[in-house]
């Protein structure tokens, strides 16, 4: 019997994960906690095998959960079940201590594999962010570098945002710890290089190709 504990700070979820598990007779869900803190405090008189866990919950978030986890309890293996499909987020949960991570998103079926893989000591991630990751490995390919906008180069194009931001010469050169000289140089150039007759024109020019964030 593997027993699980169930963290999210939505009960709806944790009620949703509790009936798929209570079909399978394998699995018991021994507590329930909204926090990492709440987990904490109950594991000591609740013992499990895994943890499933939530990343982003107000007070101790699921890294910080994890950590303490790994430290404290290095038996028990964490499932991480989350919207999040940052692969830098993921990354660190994992270098924290976490056996697998699966997004919300899942099927029924691939969580339950999930459970039962890192239950059984293996490391597991769901199968949409196995695919995106092992593409990009196969690949070994750097995606190529981003081509400047209207011709502009990366500086250019920074001036360019800030003059849209509205900020002056003065207040761009110190943002940029250059001197006012220099940006009125890269000003002058962006101006021909896009046509533009005035600082009005040059804003309507960059929105409509959308060079602006």
């Amino acid at each position: 019997m593997t027993r699980l504990f169930l963290v999210d700070d939505h009960a709806v979820l944790r009620h949703g994960l509790r009936a798929l598990f209570q079909q399978e007779p394998t699995l018991q869900v021994v507590g329930e906690a909204e926090s990492g803190e709440q987990l904490l405090a109950q594991l000591p008189t609740t013992p499990c095998d895994v943890v499933l866990l939530d990343l982003h919950m107000p007070g101790l978030d699921g890294l910080a959960t994890t950590q303490r986890l790994h430290a404290e309890y290095p038996e028990v293996r964490v499932l991480v079940l989350s919207m999040v499909d940052n692969e830098r987020a993921i990354g660190q949960v994992l270098a924290a201590g976490a056996s697998g991570y699966i997004l919300k998103n899942t099927g029924h079926d691939e969580i339950m594999v999930g459970v039962r893989a890192v239950a059984a000591g293996r490391r597991f991630l769901c199968s949409e962010l196995g695919l995106v990751m092992l593409e990009k490995l196969l690949s070994g390919v750097p995606e190529p570098p981003t081509k400047p906008v209207g011709g502009l180069s990366p500086r250019e194009q920074e001036i360019l945002q800030l003059v849209a931001d509205g900020l002056t010469t003065a207040e761009i050169a110190d943002k940029l710890f250059t001197s006012p000289r220099t940006v009125e140089t890269h000003r002058q150039n962006i101006m021909e290089k896009t046509g533009a007759k005035n600082t009005a024109a040059l804003i309507k020019i960059a929105a409509s190709q959308g060079w602006l964030k």
